[in-house]
């Protein structure tokens, strides 16, 4: 019998492409407009989804080690594009992405944190200047602040702005996007190896994967896993998309015991858009989406109103599973909690009994 569920938030808010959603070249300049405008309607659910959010927003924090470690330097590190670069210095980090923000924080050195990009947005880090337009980089605005390390990610950009940093004699470091479970430890010994902290990181990896198998062990034992489909919504640009077996939620979602109905229905890339086709193809028992696409979609009744959603068995049980954008697929140190509400929502009252393999 399938459970009703409520759209629900975890531990973090931050706006879209977050985990850069593996999304291709052509998309990312309409989702960046879109990023900018995601407060959406109050339709149907959208206010429980938003009631939600605001009470998450107290846990909205990243939790740093216990006492600060010290920094040995210089260490040597080689960036995903091909440079080896020498770190000397890390009193004024600039991360470019939310997630490698998260995971400074978390290895316990946020106080050397001097800026912040538009998808750091947990309490810690929300004071701090912006470094982006939209999704963009500024190169003006981190050199401004005088940085000793910028950090990003493979997927960060302009490319341009990437090189004037650089060009600048700023030791940058690229790392490549974690896609799932998998990525996990490695971001993390990858970012402490980078900041002269590798200790810290082992510690923080241990915590983490300790934090996951506990979650893992909350799964109740099912008889059938639910087949999820994962929704990329962006109502203010009109952007509606069916994540696939690149979309980066796969690992997740079979992590919670579930499938994942775009990559089980044959889509191989990372996302498509949604029709009323691929849709009854997915044939989705669950709906996970991010919680400021549903609300910008005007909440679970607005979702029902694209073509489509209505008709999957997930549409007609109203079985609409939400997350905040900021953890979703971050694959760091709070990725327990994003593992937790899933397995909450897909769950209900049983996950928190005896637990079973998914």
């Amino acid at each position: 019998m399938r459970t009703r569920l409520r759209p629900s938030s975890t531990a973090a808010r931050r706006p879209p492409l977050s985990a850069r959603f593996r999304l291709g070249a052509a998309l990312l300049a309409v989702l960046a407009v879109a990023a900018c405008g995601t407060d959406g309607g109050s339709g149907g659910n959208g206010g429980a989804s938003r009631a939600s959010a605001s009470a998450a927003a107290h846990r909205d924090r990243v939790e740093p080690l216990a006492g600060k470690p010290s920094p040995k330097l210089p260490a040597r590190v080689e960036s995903a594009d091909g440079h080896s670069v020498t770190v000397e210095d890390v009193s004024r980090i600039v991360p470019l992405t939310g997630s490698l923000s998260e995971l400074v924080f978390s290895l316990g050195l946020g106080d050397h944190v001097v800026a912040r990009d538009v998808t750091a947005t947990f309490e810690q880090a929300r004071k701090l200047p912006l470094v982006t337009r939209a999704h963009d980089v500024s190169a003006e605005n981190v050199l401004s602040l005088r940085p000793t390390l910028v950090l990003a990610e493979s997927t960060t950009g302009p490319a341009e702005a990437i090189e004037q940093i650089r060009d600048a004699g700023v030791p940058l470091v690229i790392l490549d996007p974690a896609k799932s479970l998998d990525d996990v430890d490695k971001r993390i010994h990858a970012v402490a190896r980078t900041l002269g902290v590798p200790g810290a990181g082992e510690e923080l990896a241990r915590r983490t994967d300790e934090r996951l198998a506990a979650e893992r062990k909350k799964i109740p034992a099912h008889a059938d896993r639910p087949r999820v489909a994962f929704l990329y919504l962006r109502g203010t640009a009109s952007v509606y998309l069916l994540g696939g077996a690149e979309s980066g939620a796969s690992s997740l979602l079979e992590a919670a015991g579930a499938v994942d109905a775009g990559k089980e229905s044959g889509l191989r890339k990372d996302f498509t858009a949604i029709t009323s086709e691929a849709l009854a193809k997915a044939a989705p028992d669950a709906i996970l989406v991010m919680s400021k696409g549903l609300d910008s979609v005007g909440g679970v009744d607005g979702l029902l109103k694209i073509p489509g959603v209505a008709e999957t068995p997930a549409g007609l049980d109203r079985r609409v599973v939400a997350v905040d954008d900021g953890v979703l697929l971050n694959y760091g140190p709070r990725t327990d909690e994003v593992l937790a509400t899933l397995v909450d929502q897909l769950y209900g009252e049983s996950a928190s009994g005896k637990g079973g393999e998914g």
